[in-house]
């Protein structure tokens, strides 16, 4: 098999399930057969082999076990997840995979990280009204992987404060704001995930922008903001001390984890149980 490169097909899902199919037939086995020495379904399997899906970090673990490949289907899948993303997203998205603690604010939505696939995917139809459903899938289906740098071995700390705004701005109609609200309460449960929530009460905002801060054991802190033109990785020693700074005025402004869950609960009772 040959390394992954820049002359692979333009479509990535497609280029993986061709490599699997390939090194399925090579090993002389049925879909059935990859599906037992997997432990996935055989559909999965289908879907992966014809493009429609890319396989989980999981699977392809799997692939290089059964066909043993030496990690040639984990280091194709990383790439292809990187490159499914805006390319001036793909920086952000290597270093929030290695990062020990993730702080993130943010001004008008939830938390990419912390999405439900319907919340996710009324950003993107409303954003690209004019692109394919596929297109606007495959996109979803990236943000979705983006959990996976919650279930790791050892899962970095996610601290998020949301203005009140992201609670209270309608994506998607009712019952989607109802199950992202109520993912909010199930995921703060988690030791290792911790929601507080900027309330209209607190005033002015110390920060009318979203941006995450990203903290490594070894490496230095890492900045990542938004503008209309796309997003920044910024390592800069000043600016990221800045924004640490604004952060910590964030969390003193927001509401206790306690306090932030009664809201989400109370707003999610209140305004989208209808």
């Amino acid at each position: 098999m040959n390394e992954f490169s820049g002359s692979e097909p333009s479509d990535g899902y497609a280029y993986f399930g061709l490599e699997v199919r390939e090194a399925r037939l090579h090993a002389k086995l049925t879909q059935k057969g990859l599906a037992d020495e997997t432990h996935y379904q055989p559909p999965y399997i289908s879907k992966v082999e014809n493009g429609l899906l890319l396989g989980s970090a999981q699977f392809a673990a799997a692939c290089d076990r059964v066909f043993n490949t030496s990690g040639f289907f984990a280091r194709m899948r990383e790439r292809i997840n990187r490159r499914e993303h805006p390319s001036w997203f793909e920086p952000y998205v290597k270093w929030e995979a290695q990062a020990d603690t993730i702080l993130d604010y943010n001004a008008n939505l939830v938390t990419g990280i912390l999405q439900t696939e319907d919340y996710a995917y009324a950003i993107y139809r409303h954003a690209h009204p004019t692109s394919s459903e596929q297109w606007v899938r495959r996109k979803v289906d990236a943000r979705m992987r983006r959990h996976e740098a919650l279930e790791r071995a050892n899962p970095p700390l996610l601290w998020v404060i949301l203005d009140e705004s992201c609670l209270r701005r309608q994506i998607g109609g009712i019952a989607v704001m109802r199950a992202q609200l109520g993912h909010l309460l199930s995921k703060s449960e988690s030791p290792q995930i911790i929601i507080q929530v900027l309330p209209f009460s607190s005033g002015a905002a110390p920060a009318t922008e979203s941006f995450i801060l990203l903290r490594f054991t070894e490496d230095p802190p890492l900045l990542y903001e938004e503008s209309w033109s796309g997003g920044h990785v910024i390592d800069s020693s000043a600016q990221v001390a800045q924004a640490a700074a604004t952060y910590d005025r964030l969390r003193a402004d927001a509401m206790s984890p306690d306090e932030s869950r009664a809201l989400i609960k109370k707003v999610m009772l209140e305004e989208y149980s209808r």
